[in-house]
């Protein structure tokens, strides 16, 4: 038996997709809502009749920790499905947060609809709790990297998660497309703008980063980041920020 390929970041466009039909399914049942900058999708704890998908925007899915700072788990682009963790629950609550960071339009499906519809075809409810299911697996990994390796190994991590998800191979490393603020990594790790700031600084020290002008950051030693926190060379599905 031969392995199961791994994505890259060549083929990483494909790893959040759904198939066609399901897709076609899912849209056949929507409506669509526009959604403002800075205003909640929804919140820890609301009722979950709905779930999304993200036709432009971007969205962020987060928890408030117990000692109330933000944990980022999750950045929504286009295409995304969202809220899909309440499919199939009884008195289903939202587990997360979903905050507009960018304003755009979304794709509402009542989710009580969705299950029934679902019932009735086998194949694509089985593509669906597959699709749930490694979106648990991510959201798990993220918790591990935060427990196991404290808030060091969690921005070494989502650097990691950040390279897989929007970087760019170059000559001298690995530039990640997207600018993140300090504030945004450290929301990632659940610690505090300083802290980031220290981190950041004692890896530009050690020649393992490099922030540009514009914001973005080249992790030039991925190889460093890996081995501090005990990399398990997870497939791409599973080590990624999406």
């Amino acid at each position: 038996m031969q392995p199961a390929k791994q994505l890259t970041r060549n083929n990483r466009k494909h790893y959040n997709q759904i198939s066609v039909e399901l897709r076609q399914l899912l849209e056949s049942i929507s409506t669509t809502k526009k959604i403002r900058k800075d205003t909640f999708l929804f919140q820890e704890g609301m009722d979950a009749q709905e779930i999304y998908i993200l036709k432009s925007g971007l969205i962020r899915i987060e928890k408030l920790t117990a000692d109330g700072k933000e944990l980022t788990l999750r950045l929504c682009k286009s295409n995304d499905i969202i809220g899909e963790l309440t499919l199939f629950s009884d008195d289903a609550k939202y587990l997360l947060s979903a905050k507009v960071l960018t304003a755009g339009e979304v794709l509402v499906i009542d989710r009580k609809r969705l299950e029934e519809a679902l019932v009735e075809n086998g194949k694509l409810t089985f593509e669906f709790m597959r699709w749930v299911s490694n979106h648990m697996r991510v959201f798990q990994s993220k918790i591990r990297d935060l427990l196991l390796n404290g808030k060091k190994g969690a921005l070494y991590s989502t650097l990691i998660r950040l390279t897989n998800s929007y970087g760019i191979d170059t000559n001298n490393g690995i530039l990640i497309e997207m600018t993140l603020t300090n504030q945004q990594l450290a929301n990632f790790c659940a610690t505090t703008r300083e802290s980031v700031n220290r981190m950041l600084s004692e890896l530009r020290k050690l020649d393992i980063i490099e922030v540009k002008k514009t914001g973005h950051i080249l992790v030039k030693d991925i190889q460093f980041l890996r081995d501090e926190i005990g990399c398990e060379n997870c497939p791409i599905e599973v080590c990624n920020i999406d």
